[in-house]
């Protein structure tokens, strides 16, 4: 008995160092979460304790989360979201909400997170947030704004919604199935509608309109250095056979298909066609001398009928061309070092592409802009290119000794040709799920074949989708769980908050029941948390001799209350590596929410309740 003692006083001290490291951020949560499991299984192997079902706890029980099929489920599901965004699937969804929103960018977001809402409550909502996610994050990208504006309040928005019926949410019902088993309470579709509409409509004016200012936004390393850049490349489009430009005419003095760049020069055999350009049409043979930004280079690189290849077919080398593959194609900015073999030189005469692999797609100089084509321009120190190659050939310009390449700028181009099969996946994924045929872990993990083994990523590109934060915080918080069990600490939580509140009234018992089960919900599972204290609820009204109903619905309400972690909720997981969220950004932004629903549940429960 004094080993179990031991025990759970440490495993309480290693919870409450853990969350304080996790908040303060000064070490990486990967290490404070590696930290913490060790804690765990040092501990419970110099005091052994015996679990509720026998069994000795062992190093396997707590590394047990680590395969938890929640935790790929979210794997899965970040995967998948990756898909998405590779192939630009979202881009016209996206592209036609902002023209709905006619104008009012700061705002296009709100009626999305509200059909959200309304959504939840009659859909699981781990699926509705893997939806709308991607919808979101092309939104936030289409009008200029961080994802981590939209993206913490749309797994907000989805928890309140599913607080309102018996099938918002898996807490719901199995703290309806607990409480009808053990006592005579049969709670139906609607029966806590009207208090959690209420509950939830207050939390969502916080989340929708003040939360927004309290999230700043995240970048990634590669965002941070990488800075959008407005100057413009000098790039030629070669009008070959079957292009999609043959037959463009122009209008106004501009071709309406390439209203992203401006057309320099229509070189025709060997006649020069200068702007404006007034009833030119193109024509096979033609080349189209441009000046654009890397933007819009890379769009006309990635459309399903791309206006520039990736390949090289009059390199002038006498070598085979060599296509990039489609969906594999990087690009890159390489600086023309001085002393190069490059200058004075035009592309053709460089021979670069036989030379290193890569194409290059434009040219950018920043003392004047050249008009010619670009084969014709001779190189100078300084000069920028634009290269198009596999990630593997970019990877080797690092070594020559005549370019300098710019790391930061190495992107892949989205594989837009595999955009509707990416969205085909991504539907029956959600829509399986949200129809109950199958299980989610079980409809994500086959998606996630499904969009490599399509082509839609590689292993590589869904490798680099797995967030090692998420990994850790999940395994170590299931191990937390696992040690609170073992040792009978969230039951020792449940009878001190009996023994403390009796002779209280029931308006008092009410709210400290909400306030207790709010705070452990955001550090152990939501149904964790249910299930420990649904037994509890129902003995604190028999105590007091009121009708459990009140009771029951406080701690389904407060068990979905888990917004200040990360760990609270799957979905939080699922927003935390697209927003660059960090643990202290949902203690900030999410603790706020949980206190303003506590208060209103206080205030308007014992009036709803007649208590």
């Amino acid at each position: 008995m004094e080993s179990i003692d031991i025990a759970m006083a440490l495993t309480f001290m290693v919870i409450a160092v853990t969350v304080v490291l996790y908040a303060i951020e000064r070490y990486a949560i990967e290490s404070i979460a590696l930290g913490s499991v060790s804690a765990f299984i040092v501990i419970f192997y110099l005091f052994p304790v015996t679990a509720p079902d026998g069994n000795m706890v062992d190093t396997g029980d707590f590394l047990a989360g680590f395969a938890n099929p929640a935790l790929i489920t979210v794997i899965c599901l970040l995967i998948i979201g990756q898909g998405l965004f590779q192939t630009d699937a979202l881009e016209g969804p996206a592209k036609l909400i902002v023209r709905m929103a006619r104008g009012r960018s700061q705002w296009v977001a709100v009626p999305i997170l509200f059909f959200v809402g309304i959504l939840s409550a009659f859909l699981n909502n781990t699926p509705v947030v893997v939806m709308f996610l991607p919808i979101l994050t092309a939104v936030a990208a289409t009008v200029g704004q961080s994802p981590a504006r939209v993206l913490m309040p749309l797994s907000f928005i989805a928890i309140l919604g599913g607080m309102t019926t018996l099938i918002g949410s898996s807490t719901n019902l199995l703290v309806a199935s607990q409480a009808s088993q053990i006592s005579d309470l049969k709670l139906t579709f609607f029966s806590f509608t009207p208090i959690g509409l209420l509950v939830a409509s207050v939390g969502a004016v916080y989340v929708l309109f003040l939360m927004p200012r309290f999230l700043q936004p995240r970048k990634t390393m590669a965002e941070e250095l990488q800075v959008t850049s407005g100057k413009q490349f000098i790039a030629q489009i070669e009008i070959t056979y079957g292009h999609p430009l043959v037959g463009v005419e122009s209008v106004s003095g501009m071709f309406p298909k390439l209203k992203d760049m401006t057309v320099r020069l229509v070189q025709r055999g060997q006649k020069p066609i200068l702007p404006p350009f007034e009833n030119v049409v193109l024509s096979p043979g033609d080349t189209v001398i441009v000046a654009a930004t890397r933007t819009a280079l890379a769009n006309a690189l990635a459309r399903r009928q791309p206006l520039m290849e990736a390949e090289s077919e009059n390199s002038g080398n006498g070598r085979e061309s060599t296509a990039v593959q489609p969906g594999s194609i990087s690009l890159a900015e390489v600086v023309v070092a001085p002393a190069s073999r490059l200058m004075g030189r035009t592309l053709p005469q460089s021979g670069f592409y036989s030379e290193t692999g890569c194409l290059v797609m434009g040219i950018q100089r920043r003392s004047r802009m050249p008009r010619m084509a670009m084969n014709d321009i001779r190189l100078e120190a300084g000069d920028v290119l634009l290269v198009a190659g596999r990630e593997e050939e970019i990877a080797r310009l690092r070594g020559n000794r005549d370019v300098l390449l710019l790391d930061w700028s190495t992107a892949e181009v989205p594989r837009r040709r595999y955009a509707p099969r990416a969205l085909a996946i991504f539907g029956c994924v959600v829509g399986l799920a949200a129809a109950g045929l199958m299980p989610i872990a079980t409809a994500s993990v086959a998606g996630t074949f499904a969009m490599i083994a399509s082509g839609c990523l590689n292993i590589r590109q869904a490798m680099r989708a797995i967030d090692s934060r998420i990994f850790m915080l999940v395994g170590a918080s299931l191990a937390g769980a696992v040690a609170l069990e073992a040792t009978g600490g969230a039951q020792a939580i449940a009878s001190a908050l009996v023994y403390v509140l009796e002779g209280a009234s029931a308006s008092v018992m009410l709210s400290a029941l909400f306030f207790i089960v709010m705070v452990l919900t955001n550090f152990l599972s939501n149904n964790a948390a249910a299930v420990l204290f649904t037994p509890v609820a129902i003995n604190l009204a028999a105590q007091i001799d009121q009708r459990p109903e009140a009771f029951v619905v406080c701690l389904i309400i407060a068990a979905n209350a888990s917004f200040a972690t990360p760990i609270g909720y799957q979905t939080n997981l699922i927003v935390m590596g697209p927003g660059h969220y960090r643990f202290a950004d949902f203690m900030r932004a999410g603790a706020p929410l949980a206190l303003i629903l506590w208060l209103t549940f206080s205030l308007a429960a014992p009036w709803y309740y007649g208590l």
